[in-house]
Order: C-alpha cells, then structure tokens, then sequence
C-alpha cells in the first residue's frame, strides 16, 4: 500500500491514455466472473472503470479478483487498453478498460443491505440508517459535487465583483426574525444562553456602517420550526450586502451571478435581464407569487362579467368579496380526467370546480344555470387572451376546455386555480425540459391578513419592496390589529 499512489480519478482517463500503466482506486461496484475472465467496475466519486484480467494475468492476482465482492476498497495497478467493439455508451469511460498487473484489497465488506444503485427500491429509514452507504449512490454523490461547484463558482463571481467575505458569528444575542430561536446555553454566563443566527442580518448592517461596502458569505442559518418542503431547521444561504446602490444595481449584480453560475455548471445561457413582474401582476395571472411561466394557461377575469349573474356559486362569491377567474386549456380531456381535477382543487380549500368543454357537441357543468347571454360573455371574455399571453383565443367546436373557480376569499381562487394550472402542465406534458424562465416578482405587499388572529401582519419577504402608498394606508389602522411577526 505504501509504494501505491493513484495517478488518475476514474473519468480522468480516456483513449488518449491507451497503453498508459495507471493506478486507480475506489469501491467495486459490480464483479463479474466468467471462468476465464473476471470484470470488475470499479468506482470511485468520479465514476466508473472496468478493470479486466484473464488467462495472461499473474495467478495470485487472479485468484485475489476472484474473492471480491461488491463495496470492497481496492487499489488496481494496470495498462489502458481500449474495448474495441464492446463500446458501454452510457459511461464517460466505455471505450476503454485497465488490463490489471495488480490488485491490493485495502478493505472487504459485508453484503450491503441495499444495492449502490440510483433506481433503488427502500425505504427512507433504511437509506438513513447506512447514510455513509446511500451517500455513494451517483445521484447523491454527483448532487453533493455540485453543491461544491456552487459554491467555488460563487465566491470567484462575487470576488470578481469586488465583494469581501466575512465570516459573522455562528453565537449571537437574539435578534427579531421570522420565527423561532435555537437556544445555546452559556457555561460561562450562568442563567444565560447564545441563539444560534436565523440570518447574518444585524451583523451584515454592522458592516456597511463599519465601511465595508460589498460583504458576502455562504452562511448557515437556523430556525427552530417544522420540517417542510420548502423550510428546514438548518439551511445554507448566499448572503450579501452593498451600501450606496439602487435596486437596479441589485437586480444586475444578481442576474450576473445567476448567469454564471447557469453557464459555469449547467453551460446554459440565461436571457438577461429578467423579466420583471409586479406581486399584483403575478397573483391575478397565476395565483402564485412564484409563478412558472414556461407554459401559458394565464387566468381570465370574470369577477365582473358574472356580477349578479343567475347562477349564485358566481354571484355570491362576488357579493361577499370574492371573485371569479378561470383558465382556458387547448387539450381534450376525458370527462374522468375531468372528475379528477374537480377532486385535485378541493385539496386547497376549492368548493368545486366548473367547467366548459368545448367540442362540436360542447358540454358543461354550469351552462344550465346561466342564461345564454351570460354564457356568451363567459365565452367572449377567452376569445381574447391576456394581453402578452401566449394562449390562444377560444375557438367554437375545438378541443379545449374551460376550468372556472369561484370564493368568497381570494385566497382559495389563487391557490387552487394556480396550482391547478400547473398540475394540468404537468399531467398533460407542457412544461419544456431544460427551458428557464427567470423573473423578478416586484412591489410585494407590506401586510397580510391573518383571518385566525383578525389582525393584519407585516408580511416577511427575501426580495420585499415596499409599497409607499400601501403602509400609508394601514399606518393609522387600528394598532391592535397590526403587529409584526418579530
């Protein structure tokens, strides 16, 4: 082991190297004994390698080959040499194979109790229980590689851009955030306790006092709150700050990291600058403040066009605050695939869902309950798309259907219509593959209502602007029913 040094990662070597002598080293993926010939792939965090031996390989070596199983740690000694026909397209490595002169076993392994593999069937419980196992798995390994790469290329793009990095304290004094505190005790200060920082927040001020204009860092975060999706205990986040700018700067300076880091790793050229939407904008046309734009289905307003019309599931809606929107979908759909959507948007809060399908024998769920008039208005309100929409007008006697939502709270159209919009994207295969639509969702509002507490809450935002005339409005509210989430 002491004379062994590796001269190449796996995915290192290439053609170019044919008739090289190389040492490689890593974990067995696979071996494969045929008699005469034993293959076995070897992996390493780069990929994978096959190594050969056969009748002309020294008999020790052979027979050492010939005792490996899966996840033993080798070394292996030996000469490039190219596969000829037997060409494996799916590796970087495929052309080629080591022609083993030696092999040193550094480790042997029990069977694992899952196999290495990326289309692997266990539970999570399991994975978790032999992480150390689970993390050799291409897909995780890969993942943790560019996660790496992230962060090299972001502190190259923002060093380059005359930003510092500084590292702020991990123990701090609590601070006012967004939710709840890790707790440190203090040895020394008996009685007392540290909490560990939510964001660098205070510290990163601190440094544009002090003078030092453009400070970043990949810092660690902390909150004390449930597991979700989209929320954990315990995060990474790039964090920066620059004194004597305007948002316009602030936007460039971004689009220019985001650009890089997408043509760096991905070697995909992002569009700059990115589209910029206001939060109003983006609620009335895709009920999400995140909305995905690489496909259409825009919302058509019909608030007003249904105001007092006969069918009360519309007119009630709109007599008690509510409102009517609605999306217009070029595909067919079966009236099963139909009875599942009405199913899938009761799942945010939706009373049902109405729909229009359009065919040379149109049907629909609502139609009975409307006088023609109102009907036609439905209709003449998706003969003419949103403006800059990429939907098409609606055409008598095509395929293609209506889907309607109405409440009496605003907030149950946009999160049902809005992710009932994106579920059909996604059932009926309309979101482009490796196709981006970057934007900025501008002019966030300063304040929520939060029906449980009747109190209005300063809303929390990363990109919030604050709407001037909208604080003037709540500002001398009753101050009971206003407070901050801090």
């Amino acid at each position: 082991m002491k004379n062994l040094k590796r001269t190449h990662y796996n995915t290192e070597l290439s053609v170019e190297n044919i008739g090289e002598t190389v040492c490689v080293m890593g974990w067995v993926q696979k071996q494969r004994n045929l008699g005469a010939i034993i293959f076995i792939d070897l992996r390493d965090r780069t990929g994978i390698i096959q190594l050969a031996l056969g009748d002309h390989s020294d008999r020790q070596v052979f027979e050492t080959a010939a005792r490996i199983r899966s996840e033993y740690v080798i070394a292996a000694v030996g000469t490039v040499k190219s596969r000829g026909a037997d060409v494996n397209k799916e590796r970087k490595t495929g052309a080629i194979e080591i022609d083993v002169a030696n092999i040193v076993v550094y480790g042997e392994a029990v069977t694992p109790p899952f196999e290495i593999e990326d289309d692997m069937n266990v539970n999570e419980e399991l994975r978790l229980k032999y992480r150390y196992l689970d993390l050799r798995r291409p897909s995780l390994n890969s993942n943790i590689i560019f996660r790496h790469n992230v962060q090299r290329v972001t502190r190259d793009y923002f060093y380059d851009n005359g930003f510092i990095d500084i590292e702020t304290p991990n123990l701090i004094k609590p601070t006012p955030e967004g939710a709840r505190d890790y707790l440190v005790p203090s040895r020394v200060h008996n009685g007392k306790f540290y909490v560990l920082p939510q964001s660098p927040q205070i510290y990163k001020q601190l440094l544009m006092v002090a003078g030092f204009d453009r400070y970043f860092q990949i810092a660690r975060c902390y909150r004390d709150e449930d597991l979700r999706a989209d929320r954990q205990p315990e995060f990474t986040q790039i964090d920066l700050e620059m004194s004597f700018i305007d948002e316009d700067e602030l936007f460039e300076i971004m689009e220019g990291f985001i650009k890089t880091i997408f043509k760096k790793l991905l070697d995909v050229d992002i569009e700059t600058p990115f589209l910029r939407m206001t939060f109003e904008d983006c609620m009335n046309k895709y009920g999400s403040d995140k909305p995905d734009l690489r496909f259409g289905y825009e919302f058509v307003d019909l608030t007003e066009t249904l105001k007092g019309c006969s069918f009360r599931v519309f007119s009630e809606a709109v007599d008690n605050g509510g409102m009517v929107k609605g999306i217009k979908i070029d595909e067919d759909f079966s009236r099963k695939e139909i009875d599942s959507l009405v199913e899938y948007v009761k799942t945010y809060k939706a009373k049902g869902l109405a729909w229009y399908k359009n065919s040379e024998t149109p049907t629909s769920s609502y139609s009975k309950f409307l006088t023609d008039e109102e009907n036609k208005k439905i209709l003449d309100a998706f003969a003419q798309p949103p403006v800059n929409s990429v939907d098409t007008p609606f055409q008598k006697g095509a395929n293609e259907v209506i889907f309607i939502i109405s409440d009496s709270n605003p907030e149950v159209v946009y999160n049902s219509l809005g992710a009932l919009r994106c579920e059909i994207a996604r059932r009926k295969n309309k979101i482009p593959k490796n196709v981006f639509k970057l934007l900025w969702v501008t002019d966030f509002p300063m304040f929520e209502y939060g029906e449980e507490d009747d109190r209005w809450f300063a809303r929390h935002h990363p990109f919030t602007m604050p709407n001037v005339e909208e604080f003037e409005k709540y500002r001398d509210s009753d101050p009971a029913k206003i407070r901050s989430r801090a």
